[in-house]
């Protein structure tokens, strides 16, 4: 596939070289993980060896896409009470997202695939997916009642996200705590399962010996716990682990750098929130979020670029003019109606995180003669060679 269509590409050829030579570095301490291989090794060994890992991964992003959207559908103002069927639908897209997400590399090693395309391509699903996750369980637990502390709930999980990236970029490798991506995505589906069975009304009730304190401020107490813990971890690894010259990032340039970008989605995401005369974002919680969730996971997306070209990342993007929209709106004394600017916006960010990631991966694909959603026969056929020579191995053959 040749990147004619596109008349200016998004990747110089030093970055593309440098991404070619960029090789995968993980740590994690997760407390599911290890309980959870046994489950993840079977299902990769029912995968077939011709289905590509990409195709795996994107395939999961869009079961846990429709399933949250059904619930956004019955509760757009996360104050609506859900039917209980469309609760255990997230829970269940969540569980085979996080399943899928799980086995796709994998299924990488099985059959001798593993690009660095296939760890960008997984982490902008992740991307896109945090902002899912996170608004569903909003809206499970009847957040749109209290609108600042859903932007909050949000945001927190978008800004961890990027955090995790953030510090990536610094020390040249991902690093998981005792809490963390799974351990928050199997909390999130216990909630769903909780409003599935006894409604979302169990969340209002009051815990025992604890006068007004409800059950969904657990939700938000373990939040704050576990979002501290966690960022006093990356911002100690931002503040000593960088690997560049002079403590630096892989690209040289200044550690605290990769804040300015992601400040210009949250805080005019809080300045329109607070400013709208129309009370936009209560109004209309859930499009708000997916609104600013995809200019986040834009950047987001930039971010690990970035980090795997070993190049700087630039401080502003085409994303930006999306809530660039809502702010003159407003500035303008509301020329147009907020609510069909939200919409405008939506669609202009979604339109180019598409067209952004969609080009990133052509012009990766075009460069190391890969495909995205395929494996070659050839090396279909060779991975079936090496696996049945590992399996005579295996048993004295």
């Amino acid at each position: 596939m040749t990147m004619q269509f596109y008349k200016e590409k998004l990747l110089s050829p030093g970055q593309l070289k440098r991404l070619s030579e960029h090789k995968y570095s993980c740590t994690t301490n997760s407390l599911l993980d290890g309980f959870l291989q046994p489950w993840w090794d079977w299902l990769v060994s029912r995968v077939p060896l011709w289905l590509a890992p990409n195709l795996i991964t994107i395939v999961g992003l869009i079961v846990n896409i429709a399933t949250t959207l059904v619930l956004v559908y019955y509760s757009p103002d996360a104050k609506t009470e859900a039917p209980r069927w469309t609760c255990f639908l997230a829970a269940l897209g969540l569980f085979i997202y996080q399943s899928l997400d799980a086995i796709d590399g994998k299924q990488a090693r099985r059959t001798g695939t593993s690009t660095p395309l296939g760890e960008l391509f997984d982490h902008g699903c992740d991307s896109i997916s945090t902002v899912f996750i996170a608004l569903s369980a909003c809206i499970a637990v009847q957040l749109g009642y209290y609108p600042t502390w859903m932007f909050f709930q949000c945001f927190c999980a978008m800004t961890l996200f990027y955090c995790a990236h953030w510090q990536t970029y610094v020390s040249g490798s991902l690093r998981f705590g005792k809490v963390d991506v799974t351990e928050a995505q199997f909390t999130i589906i216990m909630i769903h399962l909780i409003s599935a069975i006894f409604g979302p009304k169990v969340w209002m009730m009051e815990i025992p010996y604890i006068d007004g304190f409800m059950f969904k401020y657990l939700i938000g107490v373990m939040t704050v716990i576990c979002a501290v813990a966690n960022l006093y971890f990356i911002f100690s690894v931002i503040f000593t682990g960088g690997v560049g010259k002079n403590g630096s990032t892989v690209a040289g340039t200044s550690v605290l750098s990769p804040i300015i970008p992601f400040s210009f989605v949250v805080v005019p995401a809080f300045i329109i929130y607070r400013k709208s005369a129309e009370h936009v974002y209560e109004n209309h919680p859930a499009l708000y979020i997916l609104a600013f969730g995809m200019v986040a996971a834009k950047v987001t997306n930039r971010l690990v670029v970035a980090h795997m070209t070993k190049n700087e990342m630039e401080y502003l993007d085409s994303s930006l003019i999306g809530p660039a929209m809502l702010f003159l709106n407003q500035y303008f004394n509301f020329f147009i109606k907020e609510y069909y600017v939200l919409w405008l916006c939506l669609i202009w960010v979604t339109l180019d995180l598409l067209r952004y990631n969609t080009q990133i991966c052509l012009e990766i694909c075009d460069y190391m003669k890969i495909k995205l959603f395929r494996i070659p026969l050839g090396d279909h056929r060779t991975s079936l060679v090496s696996n049945t020579a590992e399996k005579n191995v295996n048993i004295g053959l």
